[in-house]
């Protein structure tokens, strides 16, 4: 099994159009490695064990059959194209970063330090107090602990969403 993450471009059934609006039917999708015309292999599911064609073509509604494209963990270059291998646009150093660890906890009014377990920057983090979002000027990242500058309250539901 090869690990793979859903795209950013074209993920789940993504409608692809031509410069006029019209759906991109008969369309090409080119994929490369990033800053490269080396070919490099998309995927037809999460298994990440059936390759796309390269290139993609679109069915007649302009979608990838299927409906998604799953990439590897390195980044991309797409090239969108007609039918007639007419340029679209050109869509580099896309990359299919990865699904965000959440971590939960339960305020107790005291505890301002929580361990998500790994490091990770502020700017990788969501959080969440009782499902308000909380600015990130409310806490810091010292190594793997969040912690916050007043202590949540007591029985506070705490959800960390990051990468």
């Amino acid at each position: 099994m090869t690990n793979v993450n859903l795209s950013a471009f074209g993920g789940v059934g993504w409608q692809f159009f031509d410069n006029n609006g019209v759906p991109l039917a008969g369309g090409l999708i080119y994929s490369y490695e990033a800053g490269t015309t080396t070919p490099q292999a998309t995927y037809t599911t999460s298994a990440g064990t059936t390759a796309h064609t390269n290139p993609i073509v679109l069915n007649s509604a302009g979608r990838v059959p299927g409906g998604e494209i799953w990439l590897l963990p390195a980044g991309y270059k797409f090239v969108l194209q007609t039918s007639a291998a007419v340029l679209i646009a050109t869509y580099d150093n896309i990359t299919s970063g990865s699904a965000p660890t959440i971590a939960n906890f339960t305020g107790d009014g005291a505890t301002v330090s929580f361990n998500l377990g790994s490091a990770t920057n502020e700017d990788a983090t969501n959080v969440f107090i009782n499902g308000v979002y909380q600015q990130k000027n409310t806490y810091s990242l010292s190594g793997p602990n969040l912690v916050f500058t007043e202590a949540p309250p007591y029985t506070s539901k705490i959800e960390v969403s990051y990468t």
